[in-house]
């Protein structure tokens, strides 16, 4: 029933941003950025903090002025996950975060200034091994190129990448990442895929300003999700005027449905109907609340009938079939128990965490088998 990932990976160049690896064969890294104010550094580490619980590799944040560096530097203290300093105009702002222990500079050379300012930075990043990440956005294109192209296109977004690259390349500086992001799908995704014919770095995906949750959630899956099947994406961002923890909840969700990596519970819930044996509805509502702080792979079948359920829930690590006057739990694809609709959630969550222990033991064991073996 369930089918293998046909999607083969774009060949890039591997890069670290912290403890992270980006590119090559590495997996695809889940990122999000920090909506706070920098210079408030405990409501800055607080959110970092639920970011990284959420399942985040890495975080950025905004460091707009050399008080923000300041804060970046204290936060910096605080946190363990790998933080990418977003940074404009200032290349004083990336030498002092450089020296913080910034593990990412975000930034585009050229409007960084003149040719020793961007030296200046790129030095400092070569000597402290830091990688740079080229972000172009349809929003903030070149003036020259506005004129040229009469308005943000896939080829204007490329040029101006290029233009970057070519920097980056005069100076002998190869530790870098880019991204050509636009709000517009179409646009993001011939940009993407025509950049990734022509460099070998790797590429930060995201369909920038895409929304608020649900409508930015749609356009990114359609934008990411057409790029990674292509095999093209080495980590990613989804943009959405929401939480920033909802960000990461659905970029996993997005690699989890790719079969490109998977973290915690994935559920597979019928939309229910009048067949029903049980609130299917209320209980994914209750039950998705509950279990998301599992990190252990698991496949939870939740149907609320005999028409589709037995086979859904063979085929899931747990699966719970609606029936009548019971309902029916297939552990490993095998029938278990029952249960009635009494405490349903309550039993459910416990069955879904006895599970995953035992998955997690498992893979624990063979993790120390490997290491023995060596």
């Amino acid at each position: 029933m369930h089918c293998e990932s046909p999607i083969k990976r774009r060949k890039s160049r591997q890069i670290m941003v912290g403890n992270v690896a980006v590119g090559g064969d590495a997996p695809i890294s889940v990122q999000s950025m920090t909506n706070t104010e920098t210079t408030d550094v405990s409501a800055t580490v607080e959110q970092i903090r639920r970011i990284q619980a959420a399942g985040a590799d890495i975080v950025r944040v905004s460091v707009p002025t050399m008080d923000a560096a300041e804060a970046f530097g204290a936060i910096r203290k605080q946190v363990t996950i790998p933080l990418v300093a977003d940074i404009h105009f200032d290349y004083r702002i990336a030498l002092r975060v450089a020296d913080l222990g910034v593990d990412c500079l975000r930034i585009n050379p050229g409007n960084i200034g003149r040719e020793k300012r961007i030296k200046a930075v790129v030095d400092k990043a070569r000597d402290l091994n830091i990688p740079i990440r080229i972000g172009v956005n349809a929003g903030s294109l070149e003036k020259d190129l506005q004129k040229k192209y009469g308005e943000p296109t896939p080829d204007a977004l490329v040029e101006s990448a290029l233009r970057h690259v070519e920097i980056l390349d005069q100076l002998n500086f190869q530790n870098f990442k880019v991204s050509v992001k636009a709000s517009d799908v179409f646009m993001a995704v011939a940009a993407y895929r025509k950049l990734a014919s022509l460099i070998e770095q790797p590429l930060h995906l995201g369909i920038t300003e895409a929304g608020g949750l649900r409508s930015g959630t749609v356009k990114s899956a359609i934008g990411l999700g057409a790029l990674l099947m292509d095999g093209i994406g080495d980590t990613i961002r989804v943009s959405l005027a929401a939480d920033p923890v909802e960000e990461i909840k659905v970029g996993w969700d997005m690699l989890r449905s790719l079969k490109i990596r998977s973290k915690g519970v994935n559920f597979i819930a019928c939309p229910s109907c009048s067949r029903q044996n049980f609130d299917v509805i209320k209980t994914m509502n209750d039950l998705e609340q509950r279990v998301e702080d599992i990190t252990v792979p698991l496949d939870v079948a939740v149907i609320g009938c005999v028409v589709n359920g037995p086979g859904e829930a063979k085929e899931a690590d747990l699966g719970l079939a609606g029936g009548t006057p019971s309902n029916l739990i297939y552990i490993d694809g095998e029938p278990n128990q029952k249960l009635t609709n009494e405490n349903l959630v309550d039993n459910l969550e416990r069955l879904i965490r006895a599970k995953a222990a035992q998955k997690q033991a498992k893979i624990d064991e063979d993790a120390k088998n490997i290491i023995a073996k060596a």
